[in-house]
């Protein structure tokens, strides 16, 4: 798994957003068959999707949306993905483990599928989900939906969400998978976009869902991190590797007591950061 701090939804049916995307500085693309295409636009979305994985091109990791299984356009989606190989799959409205390994059996060879969780019923069978298997890579939280499915009222902070933010987050973390907020809406408040964005990292998301290129900025600078969070992981590590810290399962680093989870927690950290220089030089590793 690469990194996926932004995650940026792109309509498969819009040729202009699909070449733009080639070039976009998002660690994911998503060409979109569900939300973001019209039904008499299906078939249509579907075989541009497929055109533009051939032709290649992207700076991103390229995936795409499939439309549900149960509704007319899912088992087309699948065959056409799985017919030109593609490396990713997002899965919408999934609602149990049978759903992921449902999805799963039609994916091609080495194909990463990542679940979409938006209802209600998802949330109640979120450890079901979460321990569906590989290739399942991560869990998607779709807040348009969920929100629309619990009848929350209207928040700027997304208190109605919070419970569903961290059991998403837990979900992901007891069987190593990838978690990844939602998407915002507001596309002219840049201050909001990135205090959601801070959140979402304080819960312990990944990354997170975009609809818009300009969301990307914001998205890759809260989920990477910080100069001073790679400065603090490097100390930690520089520490515990002192002749006198060996044996030690706690030391003393700038004034506060650090025990060896700080050290796989900055370890983390600069692994994050060397992916994120590497990708920054080489494109998507």
């Amino acid at each position: 798994m690469g990194l996926a701090r932004s995650v940026l939804y792109l309509p498969a049916s819009n040729p202009r957003a699909i070449e733009k995307a080639r070039t976009l500085p998002c660690d994911v693309a998503i060409l979109d068959l569900e939300d973001a295409v019209a039904p008499e636009l299906k078939s249509e979305a579907r075989a541009a999707a497929v055109a533009a994985m051939q032709a290649g091109g992207f700076r991103a990791l390229l995936g795409v949306r499939i439309n549900g299984v149960d509704t007319p356009w899912g088992a087309a989606d699948l065959a056409a993905l799985r017919k030109c190989g593609a490396e990713l799959v997002v899965a919408p409205k999934i609602e149990s483990g049978a759903d992921v390994r449902a999805v799963i059996e039609h994916l091609a060879e080495g194909a990463a599928l990542w679940a979409m969780v938006e209802t209600p019923r998802a949330l109640l069978a979120l450890p079901d989900i979460a321990a569906a298997g590989r290739p399942l890579e991560a869990l998607m939280l779709g807040v348009n939906d969920l929100a629309t499915g619990l009848r929350t009222g209207a928040s700027t902070d997304r208190e109605p969400l919070k419970p569903w933010l961290a059991a998403l987050v837990a979900a992901a973390r007891a069987h190593g998978l990838l978690a990844i907020d939602g998407v915002m809406n507001r596309l002219d408040d840049t201050a909001a976009l990135e205090s959601e964005c801070a959140q979402g990292r304080l819960y312990g998301f990944d990354g997170k869902s975009l609809i818009h290129p300009s969301q990307i900025d914001a998205a890759n600078a809260a989920f990477g991190p910080s100069p001073a969070e790679i400065e603090r992981a490097r100390a930690i590590v520089g520490a515990f590797a002192a002749p006198e810290a060996q044996g030690l399962g706690a030391i003393r680093v700038d004034g506060q007591m650090v025990e060896r989870l700080h050290l796989v927690a900055a370890e983390r950290v600069l692994v994050d950061a060397q992916a994120i220089s590497t990708q920054d030089r080489d494109g998507p590793i």
